[in-house]
Order: structure tokens, then C-alpha cells, then sequence
């Protein structure tokens, strides 16, 4: 080979040396960079975590034996793209095999049967006592049964009292006087007259009927025996007095009631009490009349609560027409009590999920995609449970899946789990984010 192709030979070669030298400096340079783009275009998954918060992790994916997905967990920590933080991802199909239903959050007037039991008494208002305010004797007995119906007027009585003669005597007395001094002096008869009007006065405040005191004007004689008459009408409940007995000033003799109305206690239990409010209408179901409706308005709330039984005493007042209602019968109460302040935001009672220490409900936030949320719970009435923090109106809630029953215990770790994430199933005692493990138990140092 000649000089020539010797030298041409080596002149290739040092063009294909610069070449490569130039093509590997900038691939040097590059390469960090594309690196950088591929890793970050796609992150390393460390491990799969089991869906409810089980300790169970995979290195591949896989579902769960209730057909859920696995959570990728990245070497950076975070979850899978584009999933709501704690949100439980269940495929379409299992849901509709699941039969899962969901309900909005709406606002709802929840009503609540109170049920109670009471016993009927005396109106208090309506009830007398006939405690004559002179000593006296009875000399005989017109009304002389407990239990007899006696009327406003009429008699119930014949005593005998000597201050009601003396009295009766000294009325007479001045009446004749002032009668004699009609024409005569003035100021003598003005003195007959003040004293006529005091001896009235006297016999009135020992509670002798007009009646009465008609006749001893009309006869113009005191009276040994005088008519005692009631001052209402009623039934005599209770006859202390009997023919011939003394009585002294304010001694009971008679004890009347009216019984055109008449009083119910209801022993309300102490967890109930507060659904009940004055004017609050009452059903009752009395024992001795079944089938026959009887109603009545609360009235009154006794201020003190029985140690022994842990009720309180609601009085509800009753009409009595035909006198069927009696003291002492025994009844049974529904007081239907509302919430007070009218509607409410409420969720069926199958949509909660009570752990024992919080109450959560599932809300439907997509296409499969479930989230468990912690609730305050309120009034509960007719299949429905107020909640007072943790939802919004329009927001759907699960109200069946049975899976959910199902897997109760797995579910309880779940919540722990979705309680860390910072969402709406944060825990809010602690307000704190727990971070995702780094890697599961048996991966370390890979």
C-alpha cells in the first residue's frame, strides 16, 4: 500500500474519533436530565396496599376477595393519580352485584312518638273542701256517702252553733232598731244601721248562703239549726263528718271535686323529656274504655326528676264529659313530639356506621368511588337520624350493602386509615395527616 492510502486512511479515523467524542460529551450532558423526565413521567410503585386498611400488601396488582382494587403506594409516598384522598374505588360491576343504593341528604321534619304511661286525678283547681269557720255540732247529714253527686246550692248539712244564733240575733237586733229610728234622730239611726250591716257582715263571713239569710229576714227570728250548703258542684270525694259529730273552726267535713275535668301524670322517661313541650297534644288509650279515643294538652312539666324510676311528671288536662274519666284509672300516653327547630338535615339509619366511639356514613362521590366520612347525630325519629356536622344537603349517602355488614371489623381499621388522609375523613380530634409507610412490612432496603 502506497503512502497516500495510508494517510487518507487516518484521516477517516480521526473524523470518526471527533464524532464520537462529540456524540458522547452531549449524551453526557443530556442524560441526567432525560433521566429526570423518564422517572418523573413514571414513578416506581413500591407495593400494592390492601383497600380497607388491612395490613395485607401485594407486589403486583390485584382485587380484594369484594372485588376492590389494591392502592399502588409510589416510592414518593403518594397514591394513585387522580384518586380523592381516602376515597374507597369499587368497580361498577361489583357495585351493582353488591346492590349498593345510595339516598340524597335532605332536609326532613322528623317526628317522634313519645310513650308513656300515667293515671288520672282531681283537677286540683276544681277541688273544695267544706271546713265550716265557726264551732259547731252536726245535727243532720243531707249528703252523708263518699262518692255522691252533690250541686252547686245544695244542702249538705243542719248545724247547730251558738255563735251563729248570737249573731243571727244581734242582725235582728239592728234591723229592728234602724227600722224604729227611721224617723227619729239621724245619728242614732246611722249608729242601727252600721251595726246591722256589721252583724251581716259577720254572718257572711261565716259563710251563711243568701238564702239563708233571706229567710231570717223574712221571719224576722234567729235560728237554732242552720242549712250548710256547697259552694260547688262536684263529687264528694272524701266525708270526714258524720251525724252528730263536733267540729272545730276549720275542721275538713266534705271534700269536693269537679270532675268536668280532670288531671293525667304521665311518667315520661328521663331520656324523653326533652321532646316534650307545653300545649304539646296527648293520645290516650285508657285501660277501663279500649278502643275509645280520648286526647288532652300537656300543661305543665314538674321541675324534679323520681331517683328511684328516672321519669318525670308531665301533667296533661282532659275534658270529662259523662264524668267516665275517674280519679285513679290507669292510661297509657303517646306524645308526638317534633323537632324544635323544624327541619332538619337527616340520612336513613341503615346509612350510618356506628363504631362505638364515632359514626360514620359512606358518601357517594363517583362512578364507584366511595368515601367514609365522620358525623354528629341528632334526634332520631321514624327511620331517620338528624345530622348536625359532616354532611351537606344533596350529598348521597350508601343506605345498603351488605358487604358493609359483612366486613364490620375490617371496616373499623379502614376508617382509621381514611381518617389520616386530610380530607372529609380527616380525624378531627387530632387534625393531622398520617403519611403513607414507605414500604410494607418484608420490603425494606429494596
Amino acid at each position: 500500500m502506497n503512502r497516500m492510502a495510508w494517510i487518507g486512511i487516518a484521516a477517516i479515523i480521526a473524523v470518526v474519533a471527533a464524532a464520537g467524542y462529540w456524540m458522547g460529551a452531549r449524551s453526557t450532558t443530556q442524560a441526567p436530565h432525560e433521566v429526570a423526565q423518564g422517572a418523573k413521567q413514571e414513578r416506581k410503585v413500591l407495593f400494592y396496599r390492601n383497600p380497607m386498611g388491612l395490613p395485607d400488601t401485594s407486589p403486583v396488582p390485584k382485587k380484594d376477595p369484594m372485588g376492590m382494587d389494591y392502592v399502588p403506594v409510589y416510592e414518593d409516598g403518594e397514591q394513585e393519580p387522580d384518586m380523592p384522598a381516602g376515597v374507597v374505588k369499587i368497580s361498577l360491576d361489583k357495585v351493582q352485584l353488591l346492590g349498593v343504593r345510595s339516598e340524597p341528604v335532605l332536609p326532613r321534619e322528623l317526628t317522634r312518638t313519645v310513650h308513656a304511661v300515667g293515671t288520672i286525678q282531681a283537677n286540683e283547681r276544681l277541688q273544695y273542701q267544706v271546713a265550716p269557720r265557726f264551732e259547731g255540732w252536726i245535727e243532720k247529714l243531707y249528703v252523708n256517702t263518699t262518692g255522691q253527686s252533690v250541686m252547686r246550692g245544695q244542702p249538705l248539712m243542719e248545724v247547730y252553733s251558738p255563735d251563729l244564733v248570737t249573731a243571727q240575733e244581734e242582725y235582728l237586733i239592728a234591723l229592728r232598731g234602724a227600722s224604729e229610728l227611721k224617723d227619729g234622730d239621724s245619728e242614732a239611726q246611722a249608729v242601727m244601721q252600721r251595726m246591722a250591716e256589721d252583724a251581716l257582715r259577720r254572718l257572711r263571713n261565716w259563710e251563711v248562703s243568701d238564702q239563708e239569710l233571706e229567710a231570717i229576714q223574712r221571719d224576722g227570728k234567729a235560728s237554732r239549726l242552720l242549712v250548710y250548703r256547697s259552694a260547688a258542684s262536684g263529687v264528694v270525694l272524701q266525708k270526714p263528718g258524720v251525724q252528730g259529730m263536733r267540729f272545730m273552726p276549720g275542721e275538713v267535713l266534705f271534700e269536693i271535686a269537679d270532675l268536668s275535668s280532670v288531671w293525667l301524670l304521665a311518667e315520661v322517661s328521663e331520656q324523653d323529656i326533652g321532646l316534650v313541650r307545653l300545649g304539646q297534644e296527648a293520645r290516650l288509650d285508657i285501660v277501663a274504655y279500649p278502643g275509645k279515643p280520648f286526647s288532652g294538652k300537656v300543661v305543665f312539666l314538674y321541675p324534679t326528676v323520681d331517683t328511684g324510676t328516672r321519669t318525670a311528671k308531665v301533667r296533661i288536662e282532659l275534658v270529662n264529659p259523662g264524668g267516665l274519666l275517674k280519679p285513679a284509672m290507669f292510661a297509657n300516653v303517646e306524645l308526638a313530639s317534633g323537632h324544635a327547630h323544624g327541619e332538619v338535615l337527616a340520612v336513613p339509619e341503615s346509612a350510618v356506621l356506628d363504631s362505638g366511639t364515632r359514626q360514620m356514613v359512606l358518601v357517594r362521590r363517583g362512578e364507584g368511588l366511595f368515601e367514609p366520612r365522620t358525623v354528629k347525630l341528632g334526634m332520631r325519629a321514624d327511620g331517620y337520624i338528624e345530622v348536625t356536622e359532616g354532611l351537606q344537603a344533596g350529598e348521597q349517602v350508601v343506605v345498603r350493602a351488605n358487604f358493609l355488614i359483612d366486613a364490620e371489623s375490617n371496616l373499623r381499621a379502614a376508617f382509621e386509615t381514611f381518617g389520616g388522609h386530610g380530607g372529609h375523613g380527616a380525624d378531627a380530634e387530632s387534625g393531622k395527616a398520617e403519611s403513607a409507610p414507605a414500604s410494607p412490612p418484608g420490603h425494606e432496603g429494596h
